[in-house]
């Protein structure tokens, strides 16, 4: 199932994607989950399943405006350096032992087609394409051997960066990660039951039609149950939680940087998951 958060016709809600059209959840279940995020912390999917099966489509994709997919997450973790060639890059050949971790806040990510914004302060915005995953169950010091099942599914981010902003305290890169609409996630979340996440998944950027990223997740240096299983050693891992995997090496590289302008178009694809693109529009 592709489970959709969007806003139509004046209201938000969620529901199923079939073909090009969507099944409103919020419509057939009822007030107990408001939103797709009530749904997964409540364990509900067979639910949903079942109220989408055979069911005509409310309303074309064209017709709604698509939000991140889930609206309110506990967490969105954000891994870095996670790409084998991409380590690389930095200078270093040794791999490393542990992850590298920072958080990203709800706001700073949009929707599928919602513009993001290049702030006033910074012409140094930066695409990094990324798959990332989605938990569905509870678990603390999960074993990699059991980390996939608690994945409810996948989905894509372009976890957009303003890299001037990086380096501002000495050791966080939270300021260059936040800024408000900057990156975006979605399409929609593409349960675990369609997707073999013991099998690489290819990752495509594009920017202006151009190819930028190109890989796929066996080359990355920690696994989904690798990061599942290192996060739930100091935390409790949520349903809703997201953990966003890690971005590859920038096939097309140049001195000066060439940074993102209002105009351009960024698009993030995977097979199995879809296509995440976004325009990007100056702060007004």
């Amino acid at each position: 199932m592709k489970l959709a958060s969007y806003r139509v016709r004046g209201r938000e809600s969620y529901g199923a994607v079939v073909g090009d059209g969507v099944v409103d959840l919020k419509l057939r279940l009822g007030t107990r989950y408001e939103t797709a995020l009530d749904l997964l912390r409540d364990g509900a999917l067979d639910n949903a399943r079942a109220a989408a099966e055979g069911v005509r489509a409310d309303y074309r994709l064209s017709e709604v405006e698509m939000l991140p997919p889930l609206l309110a997450p506990e967490k969105i973790l954000c891994i870095g350096i996670n790409y084998l060639n991409r380590n690389a890059d930095y200078g270093d050949q040794e791999i490393p032992k542990y992850p590298s971790m920072f958080y990203r806040a709800p706001d700073s990510l949009v929707g599928h087609r919602q513009p993001i914004v290049r702030p006033v302060e910074s012409e140094q915005l930066d695409y990094e394409g990324e798959i990332a995953i989605v938990i569905g169950k509870v678990g603390r010091r999960i074993a990699p051997e059991t980390a996939l099942d608690h994945v409810v599914g996948v989905t894509l981010c372009n976890e957009g960066t303003i890299r001037d902003w990086l380096r501002h305290g000495k050791f966080n890169v939270t300021q260059g990660k936040n800024w408000d609409a900057t990156g975006s996630i979605g399409p929609w979340i593409v349960t675990s039951d369609e997707v073999d996440l013991t099998k690489p998944l290819h990752l495509t950027v594009r920017v202006n039609g151009a190819v930028v990223q190109d890989d796929n997740t066996g080359n990355m240096i920690k696994s989904f149950a690798d990061l599942i299983a290192y996060v739930s050693t100091f935390m409790t891992l949520k349903p809703g939680d997201i953990i966003v995997s890690g971005t590859p090496v920038k096939l097309v590289k140049s001195d000066p940087p060439v940074w993102l302008k209002p105009g351009d178009t960024i698009e993030v694809e995977c097979p199995e998951i879809g296509i995440l693109r976004n325009e990007v529009v100056a702060e007004q």
